[in-house]
């Protein structure tokens, strides 16, 4: 039985697929099986996969498109390793992920079900480092989560797989943002650690999945509700969700109910400086407050990396 089953879900996104795929086999460590769930894909994928002459690597397509969190979790019912590693299709592991990981998850105690890893943003095309993300919270970080997605992307995680025996599976109510879900319920349960290195490429491309953001905003609207009772709790969590969710609206271009919920944010939580910045911005028309924005991140991660060599 292999230790980490290494979980792939994938649609439509062969263009991406084997970059992703040939950064698991060039992992320092092994003791691994993949498994690629296709989830109805028209293209090429199945093609792909079989380009790869590696028994270690299973591929399951559904019939039927189930959408993220339904591949994700026909990935666990498959699995056989002790650890569950997910890999996004269009997102590739640094060599030592899964070494630094599974060396780190060993050697902690019982109560740690969850170790996460930096990543770096990545153009599409020129492959340049737009945005450099380091962890920042370990421990028992519940009440964290509801300031934020602190463990954010999939693919830089690893989890116990006795930690879905206690907490189910992904919820496939959500449109958006199961990641997120999942982390809440795990971090309730659970202790978290880090390596604290970038071990992921994050791809950053326009046919991303967070880049519809109707289906993000919609998600983002269903987390809340899930969640309401904690995310009012904690007024700075709270102001934070509507901040963000803010965001999404101008950027789909809904400024009006963006501005809404900015006000709301500052509202919910007056000392949070970024609620106000985005409430200035949103005066500005759609395609003007997405270009601030992106003018603004690249500013910031500039600074992060000058800090950070």
């Amino acid at each position: 039985m292999p230790v980490v089953s290494v979980i792939i879900p994938t649609h439509n996104r062969a263009q991406f697929l084997y970059s992703a795929i040939a950064s698991v086999l060039n992992q320092t460590y092994q003791d691994f099986e993949i498994l690629v769930i296709d989830d109805n894909s028209k293209d090429n994928t199945q093609e792909v996969v079989k380009n790869f002459h590696d028994t270690r690597i299973k591929y399951i397509r559904h019939e039927k498109n189930k959408g993220e969190a339904g591949t994700r979790n026909t990935g666990i019912k498959h699995s056989n390793g002790r650890y569950i590693a997910f890999l996004d299709d269009d997102d590739e592991w640094l060599p030592e992920k899964l070494e630094l990981q599974i060396d780190l998850l060993q050697n902690s105690p019982q109560e740690v079900g969850c170790i996460y890893t930096g990543f770096l943003t990545v153009d599409e095309t020129k492959r340049k480092v737009l945005q450099r993300s380091i962890p920042s919270k370990r421990g028992y970080i519940y009440y964290d989560m509801f300031i934020r997605n602190y463990i954010g992307k999939p693919s830089t995680v690893m989890l116990k797989k006795e930690c879905f025996k206690r907490i189910d599976l992904f919820d496939e109510n959500i449109a958006f943002g199961t990641d997120y879900d999942m982390w809440i319920r795990i971090s309730r349960d659970f202790h978290i650690d880090y390596i604290e290195k970038p071990m992921v490429l994050y791809c950053k491309h326009k046919n991303a999945l967070s880049a519809d953001l109707a289906v993000r905003n919609k998600g983002m609207e269903m987390l809340f509700k899930k969640h309401n009772r904690f995310f009012m709790l904690n007024r700075k969590g709270h102001g934070e969700f509507y901040m963000y969710l803010g965001i999404f609206y101008c950027c789909a271009g809904d400024v009006r109910k963006g501005r809404k919920a900015l006000l709301k944010a500052i509202t919910l939580y007056p000392f949070q400086i970024r609620s106000y910045c985005n409430l200035g911005l949103s005066f500005l028309n759609a395609g003007k407050f997405i270009k601030a924005r992106e003018f603004r991140v690249r500013c910031y991660s500039l600074l992060r990396s000058l800090f950070h060599t």
